[in-house]
């Protein structure tokens, strides 16, 4: 937690949970990646934090967007974004919203199978399409693969028809898995997609762009390498698999983006034991994984939790306040708390920025959204 939000909490108290973001860090984590991958043009993913500031932000910055759905895109577009700069990049839309993101001057979008296809050619004629391939999903915590993308057979089949509907068939997307520790994991992938451009161009589809979705991670428990080693193993990739035609490239950032830009501040609600000789404290805060801390789901995401107290420290289960049994955050995992903390105790949940406040339930067991403060 830097001095900026330190001193908010202190001079502010906000009632907890809440989260404060620092923007300053969010245009830090901007510049990093787009220093490291200077050729990308930059789509920050909406969804890991479409706050108004953010976004306003990132417009001011020259920052694209990837969105999954009309209300992100409206999002967008209110926070001063062209529609140029802006991708449909969920492969699970209705045709209604294609139709509306068409009218809003659209003309980005993703898909991985003919039925998806089939509604952009009819909704969005004219269009860019991309398409997206599986990737194994290695390497990373929170891996994205199965629900979307298709193997590299049906891709290749994908964009030729695509030629004959209507739309531009224009590249190749993947996504390596969130919280990607492994910069090397984008090798496979670059490769599976170049020898796709070189096959479709010997059929006569000459591909311009490859989408190398997201995955760069931020610092949870553990360290994970700098921006720039990504920067230069993706360039490596490119330059190996493509040679000197290395095509338009696109980046869809959202964690390492806001990542480390934010803290919850939650307040312990009850500290109790399920036996007498139980050797470990239930601790039960009053944010769980309905208040947003949903990547806690199968301990995927191990968030930093701090308390101001600085004494010895033993074992805990970190539990939310819902009456809900899944709502434990971390029985598994080796998290310490001070022996003496107390009930009405506040603790910092670190790097907090993304994947959090959409995440939140509005009204389950009748607990409010969190709050947020853009600082």
């Amino acid at each position: 937690m830097n001095d900026k939000i330190a001193r908010f909490f202190a001079e502010r108290r906000p009632a907890t949970p809440c989260l404060v973001l620092d923007l300053d860090v969010v245009e830090e984590n901007y510049t990093a990646l787009a220093t490291a991958l200077p050729d990308a043009r930059i789509y920050y993913a909406v969804k890991a934090n479409p706050a108004p500031h953010i976004l306003e932000l990132l417009v001011r910055l020259g920052s694209s967007f990837d969105t999954a759905s009309v209300q992100e895109i409206d999002m967008v577009l209110a926070a001063g974004a062209r529609p140029d700069c802006i991708s449909y990049g969920n492969t699970i839309k209705k045709q209604i919203d294609i139709a509306r993101a068409y009218e809003r001057g659209v003309r980005l979008f993703a898909f991985d199978s003919i039925a998806e296809l089939d509604k952009i050619a009819a909704a969005a004629p004219g269009s860019r399409v991309f398409c997206r391939i599986l990737t194994s999903g290695e390497g990373a915590e929170w891996p994205l693969s199965r629900k979307f993308g298709c193997d590299v057979a049906m891709a290749r089949d994908l964009l030729l028809r695509a030629a004959g509907k209507g739309v531009v068939p224009f590249g190749i997307s993947f996504h390596v898995g969130s919280q990607q520790r492994d910069p090397n994991q984008w090798h496979a992938a670059l490769a599976a997609t170049a020898q796709l451009f070189r096959d479709l161009e010997a059929e006569g589809v000459e591909l311009k762009m490859v989408n190398l979705g997201g995955g760069f991670p931020t610092r949870y428990r553990s360290d994970v390498p700098p921006t720039e080693a990504y920067g230069a193993a993706i360039f490596k990739a490119l330059r190996t698999h493509f040679g000197n035609r290395i095509p338009e490239t696109i980046v869809e950032p959202g964690r390492v983006m806001v990542g480390n830009a934010g803290v919850i501040e939650s307040e312990v609600v009850l500290i109790a034991h399920k036996s007498a000789d139980d050797d470990r404290r239930w601790v039960y805060l009053d944010v769980g994984k309905f208040g947003g801390l949903a990547e806690t789901m199968d301990e995927a995401i191990q968030y930093p939790i701090h308390s101001h107290r600085t004494g010895l420290t033993e074992r805990v289960v970190l539990a939310g306040p819902s009456c809900d049994s899944a709502d434990v955050l971390y029985e598994r995992a080796d998290y310490r708390l001070p022996v003496d903390l107390c009930i009405g105790d506040r603790l910092q949940i670190h790097a907090t920025g993304a994947y959090t406040t959409t995440y939140a339930s509005i009204g389950f067991n009748g607990f409010p959204p969190l709050q947020e403060y853009y600082i």
